[in-house]
């Protein structure tokens, strides 16, 4: 009940179509065909999670808000206020009360429970499906420090989301960003890196010099970023846990600027503008040899990866106007994909694999967009003043990117939305914020 529920929620797009009754009179099963997306959210309960040992108290209660909170902001759920209760379980053990939960019409009831013992915390919970009265998937549990108390609610959050919905959660991942602040003119930058919710907010470097356009390694343990340290833009290499940084060797040029990591970590591409052009290249981080993957006389620039590694998307302005192109990842004749009005850059690929999300620039107006991977089904999901950078969650669900807004006192916030263009919202970052990278789940 709840997976068929969630799987119309889930839908891109929101009518349903039965086939034509000649079809099922042959006894052919019926099918369902999703051309546009439901609205309205699974309701769902959380009873505050049990406190199994004394002082457990206020962490049971922290953890349980998490949870709510993760499944609230995806869109796809409405949490049932607790004043609505009728009963509560009295542990973790007690059987499930199905008729009081249905009577509140709850479709999920989550319950769980904390123990905390010096600084180990232990978290177990379970999900139910409230219409059939069955439990959906086996109970499970997650050890952990105190001080890791928000990961133990989202990786809860992330069991729940993927029980019900069948994809792979999200909560349980950071994010790196520029961290921006003084006047409009004269913007001080540095990396940050906080909780996919803007929560668990640090810095990766002081602001002495400029930084633009961090991106995440593959398996979340490295940053790389463009820094004027130099005077001229340079590709360094930060490590996450140490903080520690070098910069990286590239290709002799002028500036070196906009890098990704290869699919294994083991190699970076990214641009490198010299005499006039700028073309993309290939490092390996361990021998430093070099290879170039383009050679034209215009600019290419924002390389992404595929997730199988086997293609690079980038921009290029090679027609006279800024558009989107996907060639091997050894380079070779690249096919434009982009051919709609307006200009086109900041391609990233999809984890899924099946998506390329964009900023394209129209008629005076910015949007964040997804397409096709050979530039099919083209969708607009923000515009605004000025939308650009957009990075995708580890499921390919959501897109985080850069909203900036006009005037002396504006300045730039990070925002998400859902690929449906539903639940586009400001993430929290404690003042201006730039270049968010979504890292993937946390291990």
């Amino acid at each position: 009940m709840l997976t068929r529920t969630i799987a119309l929620l889930l839908a891109p797009l929101v009518a349903a179509t039965a086939l034509p009754a000649p079809a099922l009179a042959q006894g052919g099963p019926l099918q369902i065909t999703i051309s546009e997306g439901v609205i309205e959210p699974l309701p769902f309960a959380v009873p505050m999670f049990q406190a199994e040992t004394a002082g457990a108290e206020q962490v049971a209660a922290d953890i349980t808000r998490v949870v709510a909170q993760d499944l609230i902001g995806t869109g796809l759920f409405r949490e049932i206020p607790s004043t609505s209760f009728i009963s509560t379980p009295a542990s973790f053990a007690s059987p499930v009360a199905y008729p009081d939960w249905r009577a509140i019409n709850a479709q999920a009831l989550i319950t769980g429970a904390v123990a905390v013992n010096g600084d180990q915390l232990t978290v177990k919970f379970r999900l139910y499906d409230v219409f059939t009265g069955a439990e959906l998937g086996e109970g499970l549990q997650f050890t952990g420090t105190t001080g890791g108390w928000r990961r133990m609610g989202h990786k809860v959050a992330d069991a729940v989301y993927s029980r019900i919905t069948g994809e792979s959660g999200y909560f349980d991942s950071r994010v790196v960003f520029v961290s921006e602040s003084g006047p409009k003119d004269d913007r001080a930058r540095r990396l940050g890196i906080m909780d996919y919710d803007g929560e668990n907010r640090q810095f990766l470097t002081d602001s002495n010099s400029l930084v633009l356009a961090p991106r995440f390694s593959p398996g979340g343990d490295r940053v790389l970023y463009t820094s004027y340290e130099s005077g001229f833009p340079r590709i360094n290499l930060l490590d996450v846990a140490s903080v520690g940084r070098r910069q990286i060797t590239t290709v002799e040029g002028e500036m070196a600027f906009s890098p990704r990591f290869t699919k294994d970590g083991q190699s970076v591409i990214y641009s490198v503008s010299t005499g006039g052009n700028t073309d993309i290249y290939r490092t390996d981080l361990g021998s430093g040899a070099h290879s170039r993957l383009t050679s034209a006389p215009s600019i290419e620039t924002s390389p992404s990866l595929s997730p199988d590694g086997s293609r690079i998307v980038f921009e290029s302005d090679r027609s006279g106007t800024q558009q989107l192109y996907v060639m091997p990842v050894s380079g070779g004749e690249p096919q434009r994909i982009s051919f709609g009005e307006g200009r086109y850059g900041s391609p990233v690929w999809s984890p899924r694999g099946d998506l390329i999300a964009f900023t394209k620039q129209n008629a005076g107006r910015f949007h964040i967009g997804v397409m096709r991977t050979d530039g099919s089904e083209e969708r607009l999901l923000t515009s605004s003043f000025l939308d650009e950078s957009p990075t995708w969650a580890p499921n390919g669900r959501v897109l985080m990117f850069t909203r900036e807004t006009q005037g002396a006192s504006g300045g730039p916030q990070v925002h998400s939305v859902d690929i449906s263009g539903r639940n586009l919202k400001q993430v929290p970052t404690g003042g201006f914020s730039s270049d968010p990278s979504w890292g993937p789940l946390q291990q």
